[in-house]
C-alpha cells in the first residue's frame, strides 16, 4: 500500500510538472515506475501464496514472479547506478557542459536500462541459469543453489554477479564518493559559510537525496543478497526458513522508501502533495511544516 500510493503520488508529480522537469529528474521518475511495477506485478501473489501456506500456481506462475522479480531488480540497480554517474558528471562539469545532459540523452539511458534488465530477465528462459522457488516455498527467484550444481547456473550466477550487482555498486560508491571529495574542496575554498551560493547548497542537497536513495536500496537488499551467497555455498537446508524469509522481506520494503526521501528532502514534491490532497479533498497531519523543516536542513549544510 505505501509502495503504490507514495510512488502514485511521485508519478502524479512528475506528470502534473512535465514541462517543468529537469533531465536527472526523469531517472526518480523511472525508478518510480519500476517501484509500483514491482509492488503491483508481483506483491498480490506473494500475499496470498503467504496466507494459503504455499505457493500458488505452480511453476508458471513460479516463473512469472521470478522474472518479474529480477527484470524491476536489475532496472532499479541501473537507474541508481545511472542516476549516480549524471549526479558525478553534473558536480564535475561546468554550467555549459552540465546543460548537455538533455532530456532525450536521459531516454535513450532509460531505454537501454529496460532493455538490458530484460535482457538478464529473460536469459534462464532461454537456456540459461534458472528460476525456481525460495527456500521458504512462499516465493520465488534465481536458483542460487544451482552455482556448484551445474556449469550453466555457475556461470549465469557469477555473470549477473559481476554485472547486476557488483559493477553497479563500485560504480555508484565511486561517483559518490568522487562528489563528495569535489563538495569538499569546494567548500574548503570558501572561508565564510554565508557566502556559498543558493546553487551549491540546492546542488548538495540533491546529492544527499540520491545518496539516501541508493544507501535504503542497498541497505534493503544487502540481507537477502547475504542469504543468497550462502546459499550459493551451503545447501540451503542449512538456514531455516524464517532465516530466508526475513531477508526477502526486507528487500521488497525498499520500493516504499523514496516517496518519503522525496518528501523530506524536495520543498517542490511536498508543495504538490499538498495540492493533491486539496483536490482529493483530504488532509494528513504533517510530521513538519515548511519553515520547520527547511531551517534545520539549512543548519545541516553548514555544518
Amino acid at each position: 500500500i505505501l509502495t503504490i500510493l507514495g510512488n502514485s503520488a511521485v508519478l502524479a508529480t512528475a506528470v502534473k510538472r512535465s514541462s517543468l522537469l529537469k533531465s536527472p529528474e526523469l531517472l526518480t521518475v523511472n525508478l518510480a515506475v519500476a517501484d509500483i511495477g514491482m509492488a503491483i506485478s508481483m506483491y498480490p501473489l506473494a500475499i496470498a501464496s503467504a496466507w494459503n501456506h504455499a505457493w500458488l500456481g505452480g511453476d508458471a506462475s513460479c516463473i512469472y514472479y521470478a522474472l518479474m522479480g529480477f527484470l524491476f531488480g536489475v532496472c532499479s540497480m541501473m537507474t541508481l547506478c545511472a542516476m549516480a554517474v549524471i549526479r558525478f558528471l553534473v558536480t564535475n562539469s561546468s554550467k555549459s557542459n552540465s546543460n548537455k545532459i538533455t532530456k532525450n540523452t536521459v531516454l535513450i539511458l532509460i531505454a537501454f536500462i529496460w532493455l538490458y534488465s530484460l535482457l538478464w530477465a529473460i536469459l534462464p528462459l532461454v537456456g540459461w541459469g534458472y528460476y525456481g522457488p525460495e527456500p521458504f516455498g512462499i516465493s520465488c527467484t534465481i536458483a542460487w543453489s544451482k552455482f556448484h550444481n551445474s556449469s550453466n547456473g555457475f556461470s549465469f550466477i557469477l555473470s549477473m554477479f559481476l554485472l547486476c550487482t557488483v559493477l553497479p555498486v563500485l560504480t555508484i560508491i565511486a561517483c559518490y564518493l568522487g562528489i563528495a571529495w569535489k563538495v569538499h574542496k569546494a567548500y574548503q575554498e570558501i572561508q565564510n559559510i554565508d557566502r556559498i551560493p543558493n546553487a551549491a547548497k540546492l546542488e548538495k542537497r540533491l546529492t544527499l537525496m540520491a545518496v539516501l536513495i541508493s544507501v535504503g536500496f542497498l541497505s534493503s537488499w544487502t540481507p537477502y543478497a547475504a542469504a543468497s551467497f550462502w546459499s550459493m555455498f551451503n545447501s540451503s537446508a542449512s538456514l531455516q526458513p524464517i532465516v530466508t524469509l526475513l531477508p526477502c522481506l526486507f528487500a521488497k520494503s525498499s520500493t516504499a522508501y523514496n516517496p518519503f526521501i522525496y518528501y523530506i528532502f524536495s520543498r517542490t514534491f511536498r508543495c504538490e502533495i499538498k495540492k493533491l490532497q486539496c483536490c482529493c479533498g483530504w488532509r494528513v497531519h504533517y510530521f513538519s511544516s515548511d519553515s520547520s523543516v527547511e531551517n534545520p536542513m539549512s543548519m545541516m549544510w553548514s555544518g
